[in-house]
Protein backbone atom coordinates (compact mmCIF):
# COMPACT_ATOMS: atom_id res chain seq x y z
CA UNK A 1 0.00 0.00 0.00
CA UNK A 2 1.39 3.52 -1.08
CA UNK A 3 2.06 5.96 1.59
CA UNK A 4 -0.50 9.35 0.54
CA UNK A 5 1.86 11.55 -1.21
CA UNK A 6 1.82 15.17 0.30
CA UNK A 7 1.55 17.82 -2.17
CA UNK A 8 3.32 21.65 -1.75
CA UNK A 9 1.22 23.05 -4.57
CA UNK A 10 -1.55 24.99 -3.64
CA UNK A 11 -4.55 25.05 -4.91
CA UNK A 12 -7.66 27.68 -5.20
CA UNK A 13 -10.01 25.14 -6.59
CA UNK A 14 -13.65 26.12 -4.67
CA UNK A 15 -12.77 29.73 -3.44
CA UNK A 16 -15.80 31.98 -3.51
CA UNK A 17 -13.85 34.63 -6.09
CA UNK A 18 -16.40 37.73 -5.29
CA UNK A 19 -15.77 36.66 -1.08
CA UNK A 20 -11.70 36.17 -1.63
CA UNK A 21 -12.11 39.80 -2.90
CA UNK A 22 -12.54 41.82 0.01
CA UNK A 23 -12.21 45.50 -2.29
CA UNK A 24 -14.64 44.18 -4.71
CA UNK A 25 -17.80 44.38 -2.42
CA UNK A 26 -16.62 47.94 -1.01
CA UNK A 27 -15.76 49.38 -4.89
CA UNK A 28 -19.67 47.98 -5.36
CA UNK A 29 -21.00 50.44 -2.31
CA UNK A 30 -19.09 53.26 -4.24
CA UNK A 31 -20.29 52.48 -7.59
CA UNK A 32 -23.68 50.85 -7.22
CA UNK A 33 -26.85 52.47 -6.02
CA UNK A 34 -28.19 50.97 -2.62
CA UNK A 35 -31.38 49.81 -3.97
CA UNK A 36 -29.84 47.52 -6.85
CA UNK A 37 -26.73 46.47 -4.39
CA UNK A 38 -29.76 45.01 -2.39
CA UNK A 39 -30.33 43.13 -5.51
CA UNK A 40 -27.32 42.30 -6.91
CA UNK A 41 -25.02 40.89 -3.70
CA UNK A 42 -26.78 37.69 -3.49
CA UNK A 43 -26.49 37.21 -7.47
CA UNK A 44 -22.51 38.36 -7.55
CA UNK A 45 -21.72 35.82 -4.58
CA UNK A 46 -23.49 33.55 -6.75
CA UNK A 47 -21.53 34.11 -9.67
CA UNK A 48 -18.40 34.09 -7.37
CA UNK A 49 -18.85 31.23 -6.26
CA UNK A 50 -19.41 29.23 -9.56
CA UNK A 51 -16.20 31.03 -11.10
CA UNK A 52 -13.65 29.64 -8.24
CA UNK A 53 -15.38 26.06 -8.86
CA UNK A 54 -17.66 24.87 -11.44
CA UNK A 55 -17.18 27.14 -14.34
CA UNK A 56 -13.61 26.68 -13.99
CA UNK A 57 -13.88 23.03 -14.45
CA UNK A 58 -16.06 23.77 -17.59
CA UNK A 59 -14.00 26.09 -19.09
CA UNK A 60 -10.88 23.65 -19.03
CA UNK A 61 -12.79 21.51 -20.63
CA UNK A 62 -14.09 23.49 -23.35
CA UNK A 63 -10.64 24.87 -23.83
CA UNK A 64 -9.90 21.64 -23.98
CA UNK A 65 -12.56 20.80 -26.67
CA UNK A 66 -12.88 23.46 -29.03
CA UNK A 67 -16.01 23.84 -31.42
CA UNK A 68 -16.15 21.92 -34.70
CA UNK A 69 -17.39 22.78 -38.17
CA UNK A 70 -19.99 20.42 -39.48
CA UNK A 71 -20.41 21.30 -43.37
CA UNK A 72 -22.92 18.19 -44.28
CA UNK A 73 -24.86 15.70 -41.92
CA UNK A 74 -24.71 12.09 -42.44
CA UNK A 75 -26.67 12.33 -45.44
CA UNK A 76 -24.78 14.49 -47.41
CA UNK A 77 -27.25 17.30 -47.19
CA UNK A 78 -25.14 20.50 -46.42
CA UNK A 79 -26.06 21.87 -42.68
CA UNK A 80 -23.31 24.55 -41.89
CA UNK A 81 -23.38 23.97 -38.35
CA UNK A 82 -21.19 24.46 -35.52
CA UNK A 83 -20.23 21.60 -32.73
CA UNK A 84 -20.30 22.88 -29.52
CA UNK A 85 -19.05 20.83 -26.58
CA UNK A 86 -21.39 20.52 -23.72
CA UNK A 87 -18.83 22.26 -21.53
CA UNK A 88 -18.81 25.17 -23.81
CA UNK A 89 -23.10 24.83 -23.82
CA UNK A 90 -23.77 25.08 -20.09
CA UNK A 91 -21.26 28.06 -20.02
CA UNK A 92 -23.54 29.70 -22.53
CA UNK A 93 -26.75 28.44 -20.12
CA UNK A 94 -25.33 29.87 -16.92
CA UNK A 95 -24.26 33.43 -19.20
CA UNK A 96 -27.04 33.97 -21.13
CA UNK A 97 -29.92 31.53 -19.36
CA UNK A 98 -28.91 31.93 -15.81
CA UNK A 99 -28.07 35.56 -14.95
CA UNK A 100 -29.02 37.42 -18.39
CA UNK A 101 -25.91 38.96 -18.69
CA UNK A 102 -26.67 39.64 -22.64
CA UNK A 103 -30.17 41.00 -21.62
CA UNK A 104 -30.33 43.26 -18.40
CA UNK A 105 -29.21 46.39 -20.30
CA UNK A 106 -31.66 46.38 -22.51
CA UNK A 107 -35.28 45.70 -20.51
CA UNK A 108 -36.47 44.74 -17.57
CA UNK A 109 -37.01 41.37 -15.20
CA UNK A 110 -33.45 40.01 -15.32
CA UNK A 111 -33.19 38.85 -11.37
CA UNK A 112 -36.92 40.08 -11.22
CA UNK A 113 -35.52 43.96 -11.36
CA UNK A 114 -38.72 46.70 -12.48
CA UNK A 115 -36.14 47.90 -15.03
CA UNK A 116 -32.94 47.90 -16.99
CA UNK A 117 -29.62 47.32 -14.62
CA UNK A 118 -27.31 49.77 -14.28
CA UNK A 119 -23.94 48.74 -16.45
CA UNK A 120 -21.76 48.33 -13.49
CA UNK A 121 -24.20 45.26 -12.87
CA UNK A 122 -23.44 43.68 -16.14
CA UNK A 123 -20.07 44.98 -15.69
CA UNK A 124 -19.38 43.57 -12.08
CA UNK A 125 -20.71 39.76 -13.05
CA UNK A 126 -18.80 39.72 -16.07
CA UNK A 127 -15.55 40.43 -14.04
CA UNK A 128 -16.14 37.37 -11.92
CA UNK A 129 -17.48 35.48 -15.21
CA UNK A 130 -14.40 35.58 -17.13
CA UNK A 131 -11.99 34.69 -14.28
CA UNK A 132 -13.07 31.30 -14.86
CA UNK A 133 -14.15 31.66 -18.64
CA UNK A 134 -12.93 34.06 -21.39
CA UNK A 135 -14.23 32.85 -25.01
CA UNK A 136 -17.39 33.05 -23.91
CA UNK A 137 -17.51 36.60 -23.06
CA UNK A 138 -16.83 37.85 -27.09
CA UNK A 139 -20.37 36.23 -28.01
CA UNK A 140 -21.66 37.75 -25.08
CA UNK A 141 -20.44 41.18 -25.60
CA UNK A 142 -21.09 40.89 -29.15
CA UNK A 143 -25.30 40.03 -28.75
CA UNK A 144 -25.17 42.82 -25.87
CA UNK A 145 -23.57 45.45 -28.08
CA UNK A 146 -25.13 44.75 -31.06
CA UNK A 147 -28.87 44.87 -29.27
CA UNK A 148 -27.82 48.41 -27.87
CA UNK A 149 -26.74 49.43 -31.40
CA UNK A 150 -29.69 47.87 -33.01
CA UNK A 151 -31.97 49.65 -30.27
CA UNK A 152 -29.81 53.46 -31.16
CA UNK A 153 -29.87 53.52 -34.91
CA UNK A 154 -32.38 50.46 -36.11
CA UNK A 155 -35.44 50.84 -37.68
CA UNK A 156 -38.81 49.67 -35.10
CA UNK A 157 -39.67 47.13 -37.51
CA UNK A 158 -36.31 45.26 -36.92
CA UNK A 159 -36.46 46.36 -32.97
CA UNK A 160 -39.67 44.72 -32.96
CA UNK A 161 -38.43 41.81 -35.07
CA UNK A 162 -35.81 40.47 -33.05
CA UNK A 163 -35.16 42.52 -29.78
CA UNK A 164 -37.31 40.11 -27.78
CA UNK A 165 -35.00 36.71 -29.24
CA UNK A 166 -32.09 38.69 -28.70
CA UNK A 167 -32.87 39.40 -24.90
CA UNK A 168 -34.63 35.75 -24.03
CA UNK A 169 -33.19 34.23 -21.36
CA UNK A 170 -34.94 31.23 -22.89
CA UNK A 171 -31.81 29.23 -24.54
CA UNK A 172 -33.76 27.71 -27.20
CA UNK A 173 -34.87 30.83 -28.38
CA UNK A 174 -32.37 33.23 -27.32
CA UNK A 175 -30.63 34.83 -31.16
CA UNK A 176 -26.87 35.04 -30.15
CA UNK A 177 -25.08 38.52 -31.77
CA UNK A 178 -21.72 38.62 -33.71
CA UNK A 179 -19.68 41.85 -35.43
CA UNK A 180 -18.51 40.38 -39.22
CA UNK A 181 -15.94 43.60 -40.52
CA UNK A 182 -12.36 42.34 -40.76
CA UNK A 183 -11.13 41.32 -44.43
CA UNK A 184 -7.81 40.15 -45.39
CA UNK A 185 -7.29 43.90 -47.42
CA UNK A 186 -8.96 45.77 -44.41
CA UNK A 187 -8.24 44.77 -40.79
CA UNK A 188 -7.49 47.49 -38.98
CA UNK A 189 -7.84 49.53 -42.16
CA UNK A 190 -11.80 49.58 -42.00
CA UNK A 191 -12.26 52.26 -45.18
CA UNK A 192 -10.55 49.61 -47.20
CA UNK A 193 -12.99 47.01 -46.78
CA UNK A 194 -14.53 45.00 -50.36
CA UNK A 195 -17.33 43.65 -49.24
CA UNK A 196 -20.60 45.21 -51.82
CA UNK A 197 -23.84 45.44 -50.90
CA UNK A 198 -26.20 45.26 -54.22
CA UNK A 199 -29.74 47.03 -53.81
CA UNK A 200 -32.39 45.09 -56.06
CA UNK A 201 -35.87 44.89 -55.94
CA UNK A 202 -36.50 43.28 -52.80
CA UNK A 203 -33.93 44.29 -50.26
CA UNK A 204 -30.31 44.46 -49.93
CA UNK A 205 -27.81 41.58 -50.92
CA UNK A 206 -24.63 41.07 -49.39
CA UNK A 207 -21.40 39.77 -51.46
CA UNK A 208 -17.95 39.06 -50.11
CA UNK A 209 -15.27 37.48 -47.89
CA UNK A 210 -15.32 38.26 -44.23
CA UNK A 211 -11.73 37.02 -42.63
CA UNK A 212 -11.98 36.50 -38.95
CA UNK A 213 -15.90 36.28 -37.83
CA UNK A 214 -16.10 35.14 -34.08
CA UNK A 215 -19.13 33.73 -33.13
CA UNK A 216 -19.53 32.79 -36.93
CA UNK A 217 -23.15 30.55 -36.68
CA UNK A 218 -24.69 33.81 -34.33
CA UNK A 219 -27.87 33.96 -35.18
CA UNK A 220 -27.22 37.80 -36.26
CA UNK A 221 -25.03 39.96 -37.33
CA UNK A 222 -23.72 43.30 -37.78
CA UNK A 223 -21.47 43.85 -40.59
CA UNK A 224 -20.09 46.82 -42.57
CA UNK A 225 -20.35 46.75 -46.30
CA UNK A 226 -20.26 49.36 -49.02
CA UNK A 227 -23.50 49.81 -51.34
CA UNK A 228 -22.08 49.84 -55.47
CA UNK A 229 -21.20 52.84 -56.40
CA UNK A 230 -21.32 54.55 -53.45
CA UNK A 231 -17.77 55.52 -53.65
CA UNK A 232 -14.24 54.49 -51.15
CA UNK A 233 -13.44 55.08 -47.60
CA UNK A 234 -15.03 55.21 -44.79
CA UNK A 235 -17.64 57.53 -45.34
CA UNK A 236 -19.18 55.33 -47.65
CA UNK A 237 -19.34 52.27 -45.72
CA UNK A 238 -23.19 51.39 -44.15
CA UNK A 239 -24.22 48.84 -41.92
CA UNK A 240 -26.44 45.66 -41.80
CA UNK A 241 -28.02 43.22 -39.84
CA UNK A 242 -27.38 39.81 -41.33
CA UNK A 243 -29.33 37.32 -40.25
CA UNK A 244 -28.14 33.65 -40.16
CA UNK A 245 -31.79 32.16 -41.34
CA UNK A 246 -34.06 33.75 -43.50
CA UNK A 247 -38.16 33.81 -42.61
CA UNK A 248 -38.41 30.71 -44.63
CA UNK A 249 -35.81 28.77 -42.24
CA UNK A 250 -33.34 28.46 -44.87
CA UNK A 251 -30.13 29.42 -44.29
CA UNK A 252 -29.05 32.77 -45.50
CA UNK A 253 -26.90 32.77 -48.21
CA UNK A 254 -23.58 32.91 -46.48
CA UNK A 255 -21.02 29.87 -45.55
CA UNK A 256 -18.73 29.33 -42.94
CA UNK A 257 -15.53 28.28 -45.18
CA UNK A 258 -13.53 26.90 -41.55
CA UNK A 259 -12.97 27.64 -38.18
CA UNK A 260 -9.53 29.45 -37.46
CA UNK A 261 -7.39 27.30 -35.33
CA UNK A 262 -6.72 29.83 -32.08
CA UNK A 263 -3.59 30.65 -29.59
CA UNK A 264 -6.33 31.80 -27.08
CA UNK A 265 -10.44 31.59 -26.82
CA UNK A 266 -10.28 28.07 -28.40
CA UNK A 267 -13.51 27.27 -26.61
CA UNK A 268 -15.47 29.78 -28.78
CA UNK A 269 -15.75 29.36 -32.66
CA UNK A 270 -14.10 31.74 -35.10
CA UNK A 271 -14.43 31.37 -38.61
CA UNK A 272 -14.62 32.59 -41.90
CA UNK A 273 -17.74 33.89 -43.83
CA UNK A 274 -18.24 34.32 -47.83
CA UNK A 275 -21.16 36.76 -48.73
CA UNK A 276 -22.88 34.75 -51.86
CA UNK A 277 -25.80 37.41 -51.93
CA UNK A 278 -27.05 36.78 -48.61
CA UNK A 279 -29.99 39.26 -47.42
CA UNK A 280 -29.36 41.84 -44.88
CA UNK A 281 -31.14 45.12 -43.46
CA UNK A 282 -29.81 48.50 -43.73
CA UNK A 283 -29.51 50.03 -40.09
CA UNK A 284 -30.01 53.52 -39.42
CA UNK A 285 -28.61 56.09 -42.09
CA UNK A 286 -27.14 54.93 -45.33
CA UNK A 287 -23.86 57.68 -45.25
CA UNK A 288 -23.51 56.67 -41.42
CA UNK A 289 -22.45 53.28 -41.27
CA UNK A 290 -18.97 53.50 -39.99
CA UNK A 291 -19.93 56.18 -37.25
CA UNK A 292 -23.00 53.76 -36.04
CA UNK A 293 -20.72 50.65 -36.39
CA UNK A 294 -18.09 52.44 -34.02
CA UNK A 295 -20.37 53.14 -31.16
CA UNK A 296 -21.31 49.28 -31.14
CA UNK A 297 -17.20 48.75 -31.41
CA UNK A 298 -16.75 51.41 -28.12
CA UNK A 299 -19.09 48.87 -26.44
CA UNK A 300 -17.01 45.93 -27.58
CA UNK A 301 -13.83 47.65 -26.29
CA UNK A 302 -15.32 48.54 -22.84
CA UNK A 303 -16.38 45.07 -22.64
CA UNK A 304 -13.00 43.81 -23.80
CA UNK A 305 -11.17 45.85 -20.90
CA UNK A 306 -13.50 44.34 -18.43
CA UNK A 307 -12.44 41.20 -19.44
CA UNK A 308 -8.97 41.84 -19.04
CA UNK A 309 -9.12 43.36 -15.86
CA UNK A 310 -10.81 40.32 -14.47
CA UNK A 311 -7.93 38.51 -16.15
CA UNK A 312 -5.55 40.11 -14.42
CA UNK A 313 -7.88 39.90 -11.30
CA UNK A 314 -7.61 36.24 -11.60
CA UNK A 315 -3.87 35.96 -11.92
CA UNK A 316 -3.30 38.41 -8.53
CA UNK A 317 -5.71 36.56 -6.65
CA UNK A 318 -3.79 33.25 -7.88
CA UNK A 319 -0.09 34.74 -7.26
CA UNK A 320 -1.33 36.09 -3.67
CA UNK A 321 -2.58 32.57 -2.92
CA UNK A 322 0.05 30.86 -3.83
CA UNK A 323 2.54 33.39 -2.30
CA UNK A 324 0.50 32.99 1.34
CA UNK A 325 0.62 29.38 0.91
CA UNK A 326 3.91 27.52 -0.42
CA UNK A 327 7.21 27.88 1.15
CA UNK A 328 10.74 27.38 -0.15
CA UNK A 329 13.81 27.58 2.05
CA UNK A 330 12.32 27.71 4.89
CA UNK A 331 10.03 30.62 4.55
CA UNK A 332 6.42 31.22 2.83
CA UNK A 333 6.79 33.01 -0.26
CA UNK A 334 4.74 36.26 0.92
CA UNK A 335 7.58 36.78 3.60
CA UNK A 336 9.84 37.45 0.91
CA UNK A 337 10.55 41.10 0.05
CA UNK A 338 11.14 40.34 -3.83
CA UNK A 339 8.10 38.61 -3.88
CA UNK A 340 6.38 41.32 -2.38
CA UNK A 341 8.06 43.72 -4.91
CA UNK A 342 6.31 41.70 -7.64
CA UNK A 343 3.38 41.48 -6.33
CA UNK A 344 2.73 45.07 -6.03
CA UNK A 345 3.80 45.61 -9.25
CA UNK A 346 0.77 42.99 -10.56
CA UNK A 347 -1.54 44.38 -8.18
CA UNK A 348 -1.27 47.92 -9.30
CA UNK A 349 -1.76 46.84 -12.89
CA UNK A 350 -4.69 45.25 -11.69
CA UNK A 351 -6.32 47.81 -9.42
CA UNK A 352 -5.58 50.22 -12.23
CA UNK A 353 -7.58 48.58 -14.61
CA UNK A 354 -10.58 47.45 -12.37
CA UNK A 355 -11.03 51.27 -11.23
CA UNK A 356 -10.42 52.50 -15.00
CA UNK A 357 -13.83 49.91 -16.04
CA UNK A 358 -15.76 50.53 -13.12
CA UNK A 359 -15.48 54.08 -13.45
CA UNK A 360 -16.04 54.27 -16.67
CA UNK A 361 -19.38 52.15 -16.23
CA UNK A 362 -20.53 55.17 -14.17
CA UNK A 363 -19.57 57.44 -17.03
CA UNK A 364 -21.62 55.48 -19.61
CA UNK A 365 -24.45 55.74 -17.04
CA UNK A 366 -24.52 59.33 -16.82
CA UNK A 367 -23.99 59.33 -20.89
CA UNK A 368 -26.85 56.76 -21.89
CA UNK A 369 -29.22 59.38 -19.57
CA UNK A 370 -28.25 62.21 -21.78
CA UNK A 371 -25.55 63.63 -20.12
CA UNK A 372 -22.88 65.55 -23.06
CA UNK A 373 -19.97 65.95 -21.96
CA UNK A 374 -20.01 62.41 -20.12
CA UNK A 375 -20.54 60.86 -23.24
CA UNK A 376 -17.85 62.78 -24.65
CA UNK A 377 -15.58 61.93 -22.06
CA UNK A 378 -16.26 57.95 -22.36
CA UNK A 379 -15.86 58.63 -26.61
CA UNK A 380 -11.70 58.99 -24.77
CA UNK A 381 -12.20 56.38 -21.61
CA UNK A 382 -12.86 53.44 -24.14
CA UNK A 383 -10.14 53.65 -26.12
CA UNK A 384 -7.79 54.03 -23.36
CA UNK A 385 -9.10 51.52 -21.59
CA UNK A 386 -8.96 49.19 -24.63
CA UNK A 387 -5.12 50.57 -25.12
CA UNK A 388 -3.34 49.88 -21.39
CA UNK A 389 -5.67 47.80 -19.59
CA UNK A 390 -5.31 45.00 -22.33
CA UNK A 391 -1.36 45.78 -22.58
CA UNK A 392 -0.93 45.42 -18.70
CA UNK A 393 -2.95 41.84 -18.57
CA UNK A 394 -0.53 39.84 -20.72
CA UNK A 395 2.22 40.85 -18.31
CA UNK A 396 0.03 40.20 -15.36
CA UNK A 397 -0.45 36.97 -16.39
CA UNK A 398 2.56 36.31 -17.19
CA UNK A 399 4.02 36.72 -14.07
CA UNK A 400 1.14 35.00 -12.11
CA UNK A 401 2.39 31.68 -14.13
CA UNK A 402 5.91 32.71 -13.07
CA UNK A 403 4.59 32.68 -9.56
CA UNK A 404 3.00 29.23 -9.72
CA UNK A 405 6.43 27.92 -11.06
CA UNK A 406 6.58 24.38 -13.38
CA UNK A 407 2.82 23.58 -12.85
CA UNK A 408 1.23 27.17 -14.20
CA UNK A 409 3.02 26.04 -17.79
CA UNK A 410 0.84 22.99 -17.36
CA UNK A 411 -2.60 22.89 -19.14
CA UNK A 412 -3.92 21.05 -15.81
CA UNK A 413 -3.95 24.41 -14.20
CA UNK A 414 -5.93 27.61 -15.79
CA UNK A 415 -2.63 29.80 -16.01
CA UNK A 416 -1.58 28.85 -19.13
CA UNK A 417 -5.23 29.48 -20.65
CA UNK A 418 -5.55 32.90 -19.02
CA UNK A 419 -1.60 33.64 -20.56
CA UNK A 420 -3.09 32.41 -24.39
CA UNK A 421 -6.44 34.54 -23.49
CA UNK A 422 -4.72 37.61 -22.15
CA UNK A 423 -3.03 38.13 -25.44
CA UNK A 424 -6.04 38.56 -27.48
CA UNK A 425 -7.75 41.43 -25.95
CA UNK A 426 -4.38 43.68 -27.59
CA UNK A 427 -6.31 42.65 -30.99
CA UNK A 428 -9.80 42.47 -31.05
CA UNK A 429 -11.34 45.52 -31.96
CA UNK A 430 -8.05 47.29 -32.92
CA UNK A 431 -4.23 46.46 -32.22
CA UNK A 432 -2.62 49.20 -29.91
CA UNK A 433 -0.86 50.96 -32.23
CA UNK A 434 -4.73 51.95 -34.09
CA UNK A 435 -6.04 52.27 -30.38
CA UNK A 436 -3.47 54.69 -29.07
CA UNK A 437 -4.48 56.47 -32.22
CA UNK A 438 -7.99 56.81 -32.09
CA UNK A 439 -7.51 58.46 -28.58
CA UNK A 440 -5.46 61.00 -30.38
CA UNK A 441 -8.15 61.36 -32.55
CA UNK A 442 -11.01 61.61 -30.04
CA UNK A 443 -8.55 64.26 -28.46
CA UNK A 444 -8.11 66.50 -32.00
CA UNK A 445 -11.80 65.58 -33.56
CA UNK A 446 -14.42 65.77 -30.73
CA UNK A 447 -13.70 68.07 -27.87
CA UNK A 448 -12.86 64.80 -25.44
CA UNK A 449 -9.99 65.86 -23.80
CA UNK A 450 -11.15 68.61 -22.38
CA UNK A 451 -14.35 66.82 -21.62
CA UNK A 452 -12.33 63.92 -19.79
CA UNK A 453 -10.01 66.72 -18.42
CA UNK A 454 -12.88 69.10 -17.33
CA UNK A 455 -14.24 65.32 -14.91
CA UNK A 456 -11.35 64.17 -13.51
CA UNK A 457 -10.73 67.81 -12.32
CA UNK A 458 -13.95 67.40 -10.84
CA UNK A 459 -13.02 63.95 -9.43
CA UNK A 460 -10.19 65.49 -7.63
CA UNK A 461 -12.45 68.23 -5.85
CA UNK A 462 -13.75 65.40 -3.79
CA UNK A 463 -10.26 64.86 -2.53
CA UNK A 464 -8.25 66.84 0.45
CA UNK A 465 -6.30 69.00 -1.54
CA UNK A 466 -3.12 67.89 -0.02
CA UNK A 467 -3.49 64.79 -1.25
CA UNK A 468 -5.12 65.44 -4.84
CA UNK A 469 -2.88 68.61 -5.42
CA UNK A 470 0.62 65.72 -6.68
CA UNK A 471 -2.33 64.06 -9.33
CA UNK A 472 -3.79 67.47 -10.58
CA UNK A 473 -0.42 68.30 -11.69
CA UNK A 474 0.55 65.45 -13.14
CA UNK A 475 -2.95 65.10 -15.08
CA UNK A 476 -2.41 68.73 -15.90
CA UNK A 477 0.75 67.67 -18.01
CA UNK A 478 -0.59 64.56 -19.49
CA UNK A 479 -3.53 66.70 -20.94
CA UNK A 480 -0.81 69.27 -22.29
CA UNK A 481 1.32 66.20 -23.63
CA UNK A 482 -1.91 64.84 -25.41
CA UNK A 483 -2.55 68.16 -26.98
CA UNK A 484 0.62 68.31 -28.58
CA UNK A 485 0.59 65.01 -29.65
CA UNK A 486 -2.98 65.72 -31.34
CA UNK A 487 -2.68 69.16 -32.03
CA UNK A 488 -2.70 70.10 -36.01
CA UNK A 489 0.87 68.94 -36.47
CA UNK A 490 -0.45 65.30 -35.60
CA UNK A 491 1.39 63.45 -38.30
CA UNK A 492 4.63 65.01 -37.09
CA UNK A 493 4.01 63.85 -33.86
CA UNK A 494 2.14 60.56 -35.05
CA UNK A 495 5.45 58.81 -32.79
CA UNK A 496 4.60 59.75 -29.68
CA UNK A 497 0.86 59.17 -29.49
CA UNK A 498 1.80 55.37 -27.24
CA UNK A 499 3.49 57.31 -24.78
CA UNK A 500 0.77 60.49 -24.74
CA UNK A 501 -2.07 58.01 -23.91
CA UNK A 502 0.24 55.84 -21.67
CA UNK A 503 0.27 58.53 -19.69
CA UNK A 504 -3.14 60.12 -19.46
CA UNK A 505 -4.53 56.29 -18.65
CA UNK A 506 -2.00 56.15 -15.94
CA UNK A 507 -3.01 59.68 -14.48
CA UNK A 508 -6.98 59.27 -14.99
CA UNK A 509 -6.36 55.72 -13.27
CA UNK A 510 -5.17 57.56 -10.45
CA UNK A 511 -7.47 60.02 -10.30
CA UNK A 512 -10.39 57.60 -9.96
CA UNK A 513 -8.66 55.80 -7.30
CA UNK A 514 -8.42 59.09 -5.09
CA UNK A 515 -11.98 59.97 -6.09
CA UNK A 516 -12.73 55.93 -4.59
CA UNK A 517 -10.51 56.51 -1.39
CA UNK A 518 -12.66 60.16 -0.88
CA UNK A 519 -16.07 58.01 -1.33
CA UNK A 520 -14.57 54.94 1.19
CA UNK A 521 -13.06 56.68 3.36
CA UNK A 522 -16.02 56.70 6.41
CA UNK A 523 -16.84 53.26 5.84
CA UNK A 524 -13.64 51.06 4.77
CA UNK A 525 -10.81 53.69 5.81
CA UNK A 526 -8.25 50.91 5.60
CA UNK A 527 -9.51 50.50 1.90
CA UNK A 528 -9.50 53.99 1.32
CA UNK A 529 -5.82 54.32 2.65
CA UNK A 530 -5.34 51.49 -0.04
CA UNK A 531 -6.14 53.52 -3.08
CA UNK A 532 -4.21 56.33 -2.26
CA UNK A 533 -1.23 54.12 -1.32
CA UNK A 534 -1.58 52.70 -4.91
CA UNK A 535 -2.55 56.44 -6.60
CA UNK A 536 0.27 57.33 -4.89
CA UNK A 537 2.48 54.33 -6.06
CA UNK A 538 1.29 55.34 -10.14
CA UNK A 539 2.75 58.72 -9.89
CA UNK A 540 5.36 57.06 -8.23
CA UNK A 541 6.58 54.39 -10.43
CA UNK A 542 4.64 54.87 -13.93
CA UNK A 543 4.61 59.13 -13.75
CA UNK A 544 8.12 59.99 -13.03
CA UNK A 545 11.25 59.71 -13.96
CA UNK A 546 13.84 57.03 -11.97
CA UNK A 547 17.21 56.61 -12.27
CA UNK A 548 17.82 53.04 -12.50
CA UNK A 549 21.15 52.96 -11.32
CA UNK A 550 20.59 54.89 -7.91
CA UNK A 551 20.22 52.52 -4.44
CA UNK A 552 15.89 50.99 -3.67
CA UNK A 553 13.92 52.94 -1.45
CA UNK A 554 12.81 50.59 1.39
CA UNK A 555 9.53 48.91 1.28
CA UNK A 556 7.27 51.06 2.39
CA UNK A 557 5.22 49.92 6.23
CA UNK A 558 2.28 49.71 4.35
CA UNK A 559 2.70 47.38 2.11
CA UNK A 560 2.33 43.81 3.59
CA UNK A 561 -1.10 45.22 5.04
CA UNK A 562 -2.52 46.01 1.55
CA UNK A 563 -1.26 43.13 -0.29
CA UNK A 564 -3.29 41.13 2.70
CA UNK A 565 -6.15 43.03 1.68
CA UNK A 566 -5.69 42.75 -1.56
CA UNK A 567 -7.33 38.84 -1.69
CA UNK A 568 -8.10 36.50 1.05
CA UNK A 569 -8.21 32.98 1.13
CA UNK A 570 -11.68 32.10 1.12
CA UNK A 571 -13.78 28.26 1.04
CA UNK A 572 -11.71 25.74 -1.11
CA UNK A 573 -14.52 22.84 -0.80
CA UNK A 574 -15.60 23.21 -4.01
CA UNK A 575 -18.93 22.89 -3.43
CA UNK A 576 -21.40 24.65 -5.57
CA UNK A 577 -23.60 27.67 -4.19
CA UNK A 578 -27.00 26.47 -3.18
Amino acid sequence: MHAETISNVPDSRGSNLYRADPVFAALLSVYLPEPLRTTLQPQIDRMGALAGGPLEELALSADQNPPELILRDRTGAECQRIKKHPAYQELERVAFGDFGLAAMSHRAGVFDHPDKLHPLAKYALVYLFVQAEFGLCCPLSMTDSLTRTLCKFGSNTLIDRYLDRLTSQDMDSLFQGAMFMTEQVAGSDVGAIQTVARRTEEGWRLYGDKWFCSNPDAELAMVLARPEDGGEGTKALSLFLLPRHLSDGRLNAYRIIRLKDKMGTRSMASGEIVLEGAEAYLVGDAQQGFKQMTDMINMSRLANGVRSAGLMRRSVFEALFIARNRKAFGKRLIDMPLMRRQLAKMLLWSEQGRSMVFHTARVLDAADRGDAAMGQALRILTPLIKFRVCRDARKVAGDAMEVRGGCGYIEEWSDARVLRDAHLGSIWEGTSNIVALDVARAARRESALSALGDYLEMCLSEVEEDLAKPHRDALHRAISLMQRVAGRDAPANEAETRRAATALYHVSSSVFMMWEAAQLAEEHPEIAADRVHLAQMVLQHRLSASDPLAPAEDEPAWLPELLARAAIDGDVSGKEPA
